[in-house]
């Protein structure tokens, strides 16, 4: 028995199968399913499945931070918004910068004042597009050490300011425990201090971000502070398998079990 939804993210398990199928062995397991980028993906063919989408990228081009193309932020997050009603997908992941093949696309290894306010009005036009959609958009943190270097703003305690200062009901955190237990630590403080601004957790161990329990993270610690603090909504497993997939989803399971 679980508190929370458990999801798990589509691209990182049963990778020697085609992604649909991949889809429907996480729905028989009775996950929920995430993925990353929907514009390369047959939508109507995965809505198919019956399966239960939770997530998946909520924009296509821009940095949020950068006034010469946090437009296209906007307008390929209005694309996201069209592509997910095929799914039935309520949550739209966002990064403070644009990703290529998990780097940032125009690295930059220093904030600047002037990239708060970009990101806070960029944001601002998001929450009020989500309200009209129906959809809620996320801003996940990153690590900058191991997977993602060159994006600034990346760190929990950043997306955090962001979404506080924004301060928009459907602009909340995609909370990554993964990448802010390599960049910050104190997972458990973290997570009582962000508390009403977290949309979804989303869990990896460390190192190597495979399930839970093949690293340094302690996740029935973790699952007992979120229910602690009355988090009810879901948890992501955005993990490769250590080894066999169908034993990496039991012991995620496992561990967020009470």
């Amino acid at each position: 028995m679980t508190d929370f939804e458990l999801a798990v993210c589509s691209e990182m398990v049963f990778t020697e199968l085609p992604l649909i199928d991949r889809v429907r062995r996480i729905h028989d397991m009775g996950f929920a399913v995430e993925i990353w980028s929907w514009h390369d993906k047959d939508l109507k063919a995965l809505a198919a499945t019956r399966a239960k989408f939770t997530s998946m990228t909520g924009y296509l081009h821009g940095d949020l931070i950068d006034l010469a193309s946090a437009h296209e932020v906007v307008r390929t997050a209005e694309l996201s918004v069209k592509a997910a009603e095929t799914l039935g997908v309520s949550r739209l992941n966002l990064h403070t910068a644009e990703l290529i093949d998990g780097k940032a696309a125009r690295p930059r290894y220093r904030a600047t004042g002037e990239m708060w306010p970009t990101a806070l009005r960029t944001l601002e036009r998001i929450g009020e597009l989500g309200a009209v959609a129906g959809v809620q958009f996320c801003v996940e943190n990153l690590n900058t050490i191991v997977d993602h270097p060159g994006v600034p703003l990346a760190r929990a305690k950043d997306t955090l300011a962001l979404v506080e200062g924004v301060a928009h009901p459907n602009v909340k955190m995609m909370l990554d425990l993964y990448h802010a237990q390599i960049g910050e630590g104190n997972l458990i403080e973290l997570i009582r201090r962000c508390g009403d601004a977290i949309g979804e957790i989303q869990v990896a161990d460390v190192p190597g971000r495979c399930e839970p329990g093949t690293g340094e993270i302690n996740y029935p610690a973790i699952a007992k502070v979120l229910r602690d603090i009355g988090f009810t909504g879901t948890v992501g497993m955005e993990a490769w398998a250590s080894g066999d997939s169908v034993a990496a989803l039991e012991a995620f399971r496992s561990a967020f079990s009470s």
